[in-house]
């Protein structure tokens, strides 16, 4: 593949003429020929250039009040045609096609035009077609096409042109692609943002706080059926999707009951009977509990509904509830209660960011127990590594920093979003000792590895006799020898679980 492309014909169309000039007369003093159109043309010519009108090389007047004027075979094929491609290179020449190496376009003011309160016909007419359009074509064949698509980038070609001439490398010209595909996708984002039907943007009481707007994008009802109680909130919905990503690692033959509060398991615990998993969740911290948000992964009878009547929570979901179960929930008022259906959380997760988003993968791994590699000369006894699997399963859920502390299958505390995994430690071994757990046998997970023996000290000093975390510090040995040394046992998942 040839890494050099000259910079012969330049299509330049632009709604932000700041900084041009400068481009347009290198490209010029390069001998490359320039097409425009419209307002952008009449700049060019103002700066005594040569330019050719679009229009002169289709054949065809700007359309439609400007609405279509480069939408045109021979404007696309220009920039579309692949210039190792032997067909393509006769079809330039049988239809009279020049090739098309450099495209400059921006896009109408969409966002900018909706936040000044313009009329819809007016928003509607800064939905840019032909930009987008001149763009993903000019992308799509970075090979042999550069593509600037911000204002932003005027600069940084001319630079590449100063220092190289009229040409560009294919690494340049795909990082241009790439800016280009980003500059579509957040535009088409935005568009879909105005345009999308009142019922996918649902108005809450307000945001975190009273003093902020908020609103839902998305349809509940695919979740959800709800049964009893007030309006979501959308803290509760924080809450409750920590809640449901939470049981959505564990099984469902196995009775499961979670409590959650601040997206924070503050209690959970599996057991023979639903009943009892709730009274061993709620024993981990009955003050935090207080209007959490429970849920289970099987149906709510009614002995633990009765139990959960005596607790004051916002939301109690489950897959199903006993109609005697259902009857009890319902008699506070303004109880949430939310049926959950089955469904597949598919897509990556989104969140906003300085003026954009940050974009990932959800977190769908599971480290199972024959993936764990014991690092100590003490192994886990089988009931060890049971708790080993399920202490790790609860730290993924769990704010960074974080330390777990399970015995049993149960939740006997958690150190949360703290900046030192020490105090992470400490604040979870406090917690523990508050509600009367003997953390004699219990079991220690981290969500990141221990770059230093203090942690495994101090809980070893506490009782703790098994430790599981992911591993990959420069000093493991450190605190593998630690435990060598005071008979504890450790195992490494090879597998960060940062929650921030």
């Amino acid at each position: 593949m040839e890494e050099i492309k000259k910079i012969k014909t330049a299509l330049i169309s632009v709604f932000s003429k700041d900084g041009l000039d400068d481009l347009v007369l290198k490209l010029h003093s390069s001998n490359v020929k320039i097409l425009s159109t419209g307002g952008t043309q009449q700049y060019i010519e103002g700066l005594n250039v040569p330019v050719t009108p679009v229009e002169q090389l289709t054949d065809y007047p700007s359309i439609l009040g400007g609405r279509v004027k480069t939408l045109h075979p021979k404007v696309f094929g220009g920039i579309l045609s692949r210039r190792d491609e032997e067909n393509d290179l006769k079809e330039l020449t049988s239809y009279e096609i020049p090739e098309i190496d450099l495209v400059v376009v921006d896009l109408y003011p969409f966002e900018q035009t909706v936040e000044s309160g313009a009329p819809h016909k007016d928003i509607i007419e800064k939905i840019d077609i032909g930009g987008v359009s001149l763009i993903r074509a000019a992308a799509k064949n970075y090979k042999d096409v550069t593509l600037i698509s911000h204002k932003e980038d005027y600069k940084s070609l001319l630079n590449i042109l100063n220092k190289s001439g009229a040409q560009t490398t294919l690494e340049e010209r795909k990082n241009f692609a790439i800016k280009g595909f980003s500059l579509s996708s957040n535009y088409d984002q935005a568009i879909h943002g105005y345009l999308s039907p009142n019922d996918e943007l649902t108005a809450l009481r307000y945001g975190e706080n009273p003093h902020q707007k908020g609103w839902y994008r998305g349809n509940l009802g695919e979740v959800f059926d709800q049964l009893h109680g007030k309006a979501i909130s959308y803290n509760n919905l924080l809450d409750i999707d920590a809640a449901v990503m939470l049981m959505q690692d564990f099984d469902t033959t196995t009775p499961c009951f979670g409590i959650l509060k601040h997206n924070n398991a503050c209690g959970f615990a599996t057991r023979d009977n639903l009943l009892e998993a709730y009274k061993a969740a709620l024993a981990a911290d009955p003050i935090s509990a207080f209007g959490g948000i429970l849920i289970s992964n099987q149906e709510i009878d009614l002995s633990t509904a009765q139990e959960i009547n005596k607790l004051f929570c916002e939301v109690v979901i489950a897959p199903s509830f006993d109609d005697s179960a259902l009857a009890i929930l319902k008699s506070k008022k303004n109880r949430i209660i939310l049926k959950q259906k089955k469904i597949e959380f598919k897509g990556n997760i989104v969140r906003s960011c300085l003026n954009g988003q940050l974009v990932q993968e959800r977190d769908t791994n599971i480290e199972k127990i024959n993936s764990f590699e014991p690092k100590t000369t003490k192994i886990p006894s089988k009931s060890q590594m049971n708790d080993l699997f399920f202490a790790n399963k609860l730290v993924k859920h769990t704010k960074s920093n974080t330390i777990v502390l399970a015995k049993d299958q149960q939740l006997l505390a958690s150190g949360t979003g703290q900046t030192s995994r020490v105090d992470a430690l400490k604040q979870a071994i406090h917690k523990a000792k508050s509600f009367g757990f003997d953390l004699n046998g219990a079991v220690m997970a981290s969500d990141a590895f221990f770059p230093f023996p203090d942690c495994v000290e101090i809980a070893g000093n506490e009782g703790v006799d098994a430790v599981i975390q992911p591993g990959g510090s420069v000093k493991d040995q450190l605190s593998i020898d630690y435990c060598n040394e005071h008979n504890l046992a450790m195992v490494f998942t090879g597998v960060r679980h940062f929650k921030h």
